[in-house]
């Protein structure tokens, strides 16, 4: 007789929830009837996709458009709720959420992180990454009315967007001829090459982290 493999629970749908409107935005999830704090809610489902496919899929939609299906697996891999979704898609996001997103064995799952009463919105932090080349308004695109007292503002991540770096002034090092003005070059040229070789080491570097996507 050939040995069996543990299934875990059929977490597709769930009896934990209910979908109703709504006042944080559109359709939101909401407990039908007390949850455990840990408890493992739902698992996020829909068609899995490249990063590539992701983008050729919503390339023509609207900038200002906050609204996203799409949730990242991992370097390779997004889920897109919007086709062959289930309840989950319809978790809105908190910056003081009840839940939280977990990736295990490339799946994903909301589960709760506290204690949470029978009608209470189920959400969790979205935590959309910011892009180098996001328009000025992103922050308005992507804002967040969650209505927590200390809430961000924004469903982006990090917080605040970072500042652009200073261009190094070239023309003073042209300038000198003397043998430290010569030492001083080489030396600035090491620490160019060193900077330039880091600036490399992470834009390769692929985020581990789950999360909503754009």
């Amino acid at each position: 007789m050939a040995a069996s493999s543990e299934v875990g629970p059929d977490l597709t749908t769930s009896e934990l929830i209910d979908v109703r409107r709504s006042d944080v935005h559109g359709l939101g999830v909401f407990a039908a009837k007390r949850i455990p704090k840990g408890t493992r809610i739902i698992e996020y489902v829909g068609e899995r996709v490249s990063h590539d496919e992701a983008d050729r899929r919503y390339e023509e939609k609207d900038a200002n458009d906050s609204h996203t299906f799409l949730f990242i697996v991992d370097s390779k891999t997004v889920i897109d709720a919007g086709v062959d979704g289930n309840d989950a898609r319809f978790f809105n996001h908190s910056c003081d959420p009840n839940c939280e997103s977990t990736v295990e064995k490339r799946r994903v799952y909301i589960e709760a992180l506290r204690d949470v009463e029978s009608g209470v919105e189920l959400t969790y932090d979205y935590q959309i990454q910011r892009e180098d080349d996001d328009p000025d308004n992103i922050d308005e695109v992507f804002a967040c009315r969650c209505g927590f007292p200390q809430c961000r503002g924004t469903m982006l991540w990090p917080t605040e967007r970072k500042k652009p770096k200073k261009k190094a002034k070239t023309a003073a090092r042209k300038r000198s001829t003397s043998a430290a003005a010569k030492k001083t070059k080489t030396a600035t040229r090491k620490k160019t090459k060193t900077a330039a070789k880091q600036k490399r080491a992470v834009v390769k570097k692929k985020s581990k982290r789950g999360g909503r996507r754009r």
